[in-house]
């Protein structure tokens, strides 16, 4: 009796035991399997990163654009507005001066007319084209002139310091003392009227907001490392500017540019609106708002189709002003990348 039960004690004994090492085996294999598992994707994110580093940096550039949806949409709507001024009166054969009081006031899509008539008979579509062309125009001009002189004084005021300094400082700050109308006004009344001293007026503005930015850049930036090994290996003061410093500025400065866009676009298209800009019969999509303003009651597209015409083309300066913003910056970049990890 005694006997029987130690063998079933020791029977219960190594059936515990088995039962025990099958489980370890068990759990050993589960934890192979997820150790495996996390092996095979840290390989595949290796490679992944191995790929990256082998790109083409212009393929990451144009990878990185391409998830930009605020860039990519102000880039369609601006070639569109381009596309417009460029090639609509091209294929849109009318005369943007030519004048038939029997077919003034006439709504959009009468007779031929796509966009209808203003007071004097002038046909609305292609003068809003060529209100484009003067406002890409008038834009253009203003940034080439902001870019080329704001980055010059900003990198020799920022870099060489001292009186130097002092006077860039001060003359943009004298600069922004006074409102863009009050300068047009006074460049006008000294230059006469036109799109010249309008571009004069906006881009002396815009090259004291270049200036600042350009400034601010360049004092960080001549106290790094790079620039102190430069200047102990006894390189040119111009030499540092424009080999080591210009390419770390471009950036800011040309995110700052395209918003100015958006502001020489408004500001030719008030000084139009006044009657400093633009003069007839050349149209400004300001001149026509305020042709067309004495007939909202009876005939509003004739204020309405220019000033939505505005707003597309600011609106779509600006939203390539922030998707420059948004992929040049690398914290915004870094807070995109965390967002989408979540």
């Amino acid at each position: 009796m005694i006997f029987s039960t130690v063998c079933n004690l020791l029977l219960a004994h190594n059936l515990d035991v088995t039962q025990g090492q099958e489980l370890n085996l068990k759990k050993l294999n589960t934890s192979e399997k997820i150790t495996s598992t996390h092996a095979v994707a840290w390989e595949k994110q290796l490679i992944a990163y191995e790929e990256s580093l082998r790109a083409n940096p212009w393929q990451k550039q144009l990878q990185s654009i391409a998830h930009n949806k605020m860039l990519l949409t102000g880039v369609v709507l601006g070639l569109i507005v381009l596309g417009l001024a460029i090639l609509g009166p091209v294929f849109y054969d009318a005369d943007y001066a030519r004048q038939s009081l029997r077919n003034a006031h006439k709504p959009p899509f009468f007779e031929g007319y796509f966009l209808g008539t203003d007071s004097y008979g002038r046909d609305m579509a292609i003068r809003l084209f060529i209100g484009f062309r003067v406002s890409l125009l008038v834009a253009a001009a203003v940034t080439a002139l902001s870019l080329l002189v704001g980055v010059m004084l900003g990198m020799i005021g920022g870099y060489l310091g001292g009186s130097t300094d002092r006077v860039v400082r001060s003359s943009t700050d004298f600069i922004w003392g006074f409102p863009l109308i009050l300068v047009a006004v006074l460049l006008v009344g000294g230059l006469g009227e036109g799109l010249f001293p309008v571009i004069l007026a906006v881009g002396i503005v815009n090259v004291a907001a270049i200036t600042r930015v350009v400034r601010g850049e360049v004092v960080g930036l001549k106290e790094k490392e790079f620039v102190e090994a430069a200047r102990a290996a006894g390189v040119s003061s111009y030499r540092i500017m424009w080999r080591h410093l210009l390419p770390n500025v471009l950036a800011p400065a040309l995110i700052m540019a395209s918003y100015l866009i958006a502001v020489a676009v408004i500001a030719e298209a008030a000084l139009s609106f006044i009657g400093l800009g633009a003069q007839p019969p050349l149209p400004s999509l300001g001149k026509m708002i305020a042709d067309g303003r004495g007939f909202l009651r009876i005939n509003h597209w004739e204020a309405t189709i220019p000033g939505i015409g505005i707003v597309v083309l600011v609106l779509a300066v600006s939203m390539i002003g922030d998707g420059l913003r948004d992929h040049f910056d690398p914290r915004l970049r870094h807070e995109r990348g965390r967002k989408k990890n979540k």
